[in-house]
């Protein structure tokens, strides 16, 4: 570790501390140009342009032409940073935009997407993190090669891999989409290019490390950006600045209100059917999942590559509790934010007249996220309103209103009547997310094909300039092919995450936890594990989904993982007890790696790694 790197180590609590310092400074200054008169549009190009641009310097300062750097930063990331670096990763444009919005839309059913993602960390902390860490690798195909010893253990990682990592990443960049498009007022195809430009210049230039450093920037103002507004409701409904507690008053005032606005029955109980009956299928898919999420969790390549970045196993593991404590930050409070958002809507919004409507419902309307769909309302050509049958008597009523879950957390601010530069704070929260997570699953994507194909299977030879501009070209092709994806909608960004979280449990998680703590899996075994639990989940994603397959007993496809999970852990236990064992060094090694203490790295796959 150079002398500039171990100073830089030092003194982070500083620089983070001015960094924060000085967001809430520039945060402040826009609040009293607000009242000065400044036009909401410049306070949102304001917020965009200034927070990407510096994620854009952070890039450009921690640029880097070393291996090593490029591809784990150089293992000094301490716990407590990876940790944040971890949760600005992992909380993706899903979590921020779209988990309260899911529990706005469905209540105790969304509980299972916060059950699931946090849950999923306890089987990375049991299973996985600090047994990866001791290989001594960079990637999750690194691993699978050198446990498996050889490129078709390899290749199939990386197919699985990239095929989640992209549905993922299409995901973020739709979020960013969508916030560039409402807060800059340009089109949502062209918003997915333009935020593409942030996500390039801090992952191309330096790699892990650039992505380390920002991730951490990113997690402070994505964090602080979803707390305030909600902490504001809370004070204004409650009295009291403690949301998470308090939201059950907004439960119980949005309950009193439900008979008034037409909905009779109001609540009713968990996997409960519109009769008030338990629906066994409900809770079927609902705990199913939950499986698929936690089970993903700990499958995600650009998750678990961050393990691969701490100075030793004791530090992966301390990472682990570090990055779920920052998670729960966010998941904690998502509940309430749902019930505020609720309450409100219903408080002041419903009910209106169709002329009193505030501006907000017609600029989320024109982004085709929000729906006025009264039939006297020139606002029923909004993408929300098509299908939905309006009364024209002029008043909003709330089978008229439409708001797409991705908009709750987005436009909660605007809902609340709070002043617009919290809206322009929580815009660049939501992009700090999005952009965040994009770096992370396209720097995965990009070093899967640079190192795990181009350097490991094609050009071992390859010295450190072509692996780095191969990386960086791979990146941006990946990169722009994503946008073009995202600018077609595919589909809402719950789901397209969900998809992601069942590929990569199905193709993976099989192979690396047997791996680890079952000596016998071989090769064959492997491999036959991961093709069969991989085509099974795509197949009956891509049947069900896009060629209108019936659903096997009912299982929603969001839980694609449920056939593919099993499938994938049978045929690897099969066909390893039918495949010679693997060699006695290869078992001595896995029985080494499981010890708690220690820094073991496996000579032969680490050999042509730049330490």
């Amino acid at each position: 570790m150079s002398g500039k790197s171990t100073s830089f180590i030092d003194n982070l609590g500083k620089v983070y501390a001015y960094y924060t310092g000085g967001f809430v400074t520039f945060t402040i200054v826009l609040a009293i140009l607000e009242q000065m008169g400044v036009p909401n549009k410049i306070i949102g190009y304001a917020f965009i342009f200034l927070t990407i641009g510096v994620y854009a310097l952070i890039g450009v300062l921690s640029r880097t032409a070393e291996v090593s750097e490029y591809y784990v930063a150089g293992r000094v990331v301490p716990a407590f940073y990876n940790g944040m670096a971890t949760g600005a990763d992992w909380m993706s444009a899903a979590s921020f935009i779209g988990m309260a919005g899911t529990l706005y839309m469905l209540g105790y059913d969304g509980l299972a997407f916060v059950l699931g993602w946090t849950g999923g960390y306890v089987l990375v902390a049991i299973l996985l993190a600090p047994y990866l860490r001791k290989f001594g690798q960079f990637t999750v195909p690194d691993f699978l090669g050198a446990r498996y010893g050889g490129n078709v253990a390899r290749t199939m990682g990386v197919i699985v891999l990239i095929t989640a990592s992209f549905a993922y990443v299409v995901a973020q960049i739709f979020g960013v989409g969508i916030i560039a498009s409402r807060f800059l007022g340009i089109s949502f195809e062209l918003a997915v290019f333009v935020g593409l430009a942030g996500i390039l210049v801090c992952s191309m230039l330096g790699g892990m490390r650039a992505v380390t450093w920002t991730q951490v920037a990113q997690y402070i103002i994505l964090i602080t950006a979803y707390l305030i507004p909600v902490v504001w409701m809370s004070v204004k409904l409650t009295g009291i600045p403690i949301p998470q507690l308090m939201y059950g008053q907004a439960l119980a005032k949005i309950t009193a209100l439900e008979p008034a606005l037409g909905i009779a029955k109001g609540h009713v109980a968990a996997f409960s059917n519109a009769k008030g009956q338990f629906d066994m299928l409900a809770a079927v898919n609902f705990f199913l999942l939950i499986g698929c999420l936690m089970i993903g969790t700990a499958s995600l390549p650009h998750i678990l590559m961050r393990y691969f970045t701490t100075p030793s196993v004791k530090q992966a593991r301390q990472s682990v509790g570090w990055s779920l404590f920052f998670i729960f930050l966010l998941y904690f409070t998502a509940p309430s934010y749902a019930a505020f958002a609720k309450l409100e809507v219903y408080q002041n919004v419903v009910g209106l007249g169709i002329d009193q409507l505030p501006q907000w419902v017609k600029a989320w309307g024109q982004v085709g996220l929000v729906g006025a769909c009264d039939a006297a309302n020139a606002a029923e050509s909004f993408a929300m309103c098509k299908g939905v049958v309006g009364n024209a008597d002029g008043v909003l009523q709330l089978a008229e209103f439409k708001i797409h879950p991705d908009a709750i957390v987005l436009a909660t601010p605007e809902i609340a009547g709070l002043p617009y530069v919290v809206a322009g704070l929580v815009a660049a929260g939501g992009l700090a997310a999005a952009l965040s997570t994009a770096d992370g699953l396209l720097l995965a994507i990009a070093n899967a094909l640079s190192h795990d194909v181009y350097y490991r299977m094609i050009d071992p030879k390859a010295d450190t300039k072509k692996r780095l501009i191969a990386s960086r070209v791979l990146l941006i092709c990946v990169a722009i092919v994503a946008a073009y994806v995202a600018s077609l909608k595919p589909s809402t960004i719950l789901s397209m995450v969900a998809w992601a979280f069942s590929i990569a449990a199905s193709g993976l998680f099989p192979a690396l936890v047997m791996g680890v703590w079952w000596k016998r899996t071989t090769n064959v075994g492997a491999v036959a594990g991961m093709i069969v639990g991989f085509g099974v989940c795509l197949y009956y994603l891509i049947t069900t989904q896009f060629y209108g397959a019936p659903l096997w007993f009912g299982i929603k496809n969001i839980s694609c993982g449920a056939f593919g999970i099993p499938a994938a852990f049978l045929v690897t236990y099969v066909v390893s007890l039918m495949t010679p064992a693997p060699s006695q060094e290869m078992q001595d090694f896995i029985d080494s790696i499981r010890v708690p203490k220690g820094d073991v790295v496996l000579a032969d796959a680490s050999q042509g790694i730049d330490k």
